[in-house]
């Protein structure tokens, strides 16, 4: 049985693993993945800043959206959305 710090790490190890594949993905589309996958980047940022909210913290739109992109949303658009 994973105690419940190990869990913690491991999903966070996962959820930054799964940051890094979408950003060497920049080639798939947000509408691609919520119509093949039901989420997108975009729903990850919402997560993440309903999660912080979760444990007193807050995070604008843009502050989630660029921990998720890894860049400013604007920027990450101009350069990788078709």
């Amino acid at each position: 049985m994973i105690d419940d710090a190990t869990r913690t790490e491991l999903e966070a190890a996962a959820f930054r693993r799964l940051l890094a594949h979408l950003d060497s993905r920049k080639d798939v589309q947000n509408i691609d993945l919520m119509n093949l996958a039901g989420f997108c980047r975009n729903c990850l940022a919402k997560w993440y800043a309903a999660a912080a909210a979760e444990h007193g913290h807050t995070l604008s739109q843009d502050e989630s959206r660029e921990i998720v992109y890894g860049m400013p949303y604007p920027e990450w658009k101009a350069k990788h959305q078709v």
